[in-house]
């Protein structure tokens, strides 16, 4: 009987080192899938950025310049949290629970971060509408009633 029992408990803890080992690799492959996830989206905010440069070189440099840095400051922000989190995960316990948890959490960190990406392009894009109107009008005089473009 508790020689039985012994093997039952034996291959309990393989059991778990075993589940272990399962949630360590499936980490890892989230890991993995986070960071090409991440870098696509540099890519892809690279790529606009290079748009809005060439579509505004005549324009106001200014605020592109200004864009640019926010846009810059918020990728380091992103790389920080990424580090952060990292530190995170290799210092807390293997538990299947807290790396489960850490895991979520940093899902929902990095869906917040890219709300917040968007918003911020969205913003801009905005501003760039806004101060492009302004301009337009302006140049035009901003008496709307009299002979500005716009009453045409």
């Amino acid at each position: 009987m508790l020689l039985l029992l012994l093997l039952l408990l034996i291959m309990l803890v393989l059991m778990l080192l075993l589940m272990m080992m399962m949630m360590m690799i499936i980490m890892m492959m989230m890991m993995m899938m986070v960071m090409m996830m991440m870098m696509i989206m540099i890519m892809i905010m690279m790529m606009m950025m290079m748009m809005m440069m060439m579509m505004m070189m005549m324009m106001m440099m200014l605020t592109m310049m200004m864009m640019m840095v926010v846009v810059v400051m918020m990728l380091l922000i992103m790389m920080i949290m990424m580090m952060i989190m990292m530190m995170m995960m290799m210092t807390t316990t293997t538990t299947t629970t807290t790396t489960m948890t850490t895991m979520t959490m940093m899902m929902m960190m990095m869906m917040m971060m890219m709300m917040m990406m968007m918003m911020m392009m969205m913003m801009m894009m905005m501003m760039m509408m806004v101060i492009m109107m302004m301009m337009y009008y302006y140049n035009t005089g901003f008496d709307y009633n009299e002979d500005s473009i716009a009453s045409r």
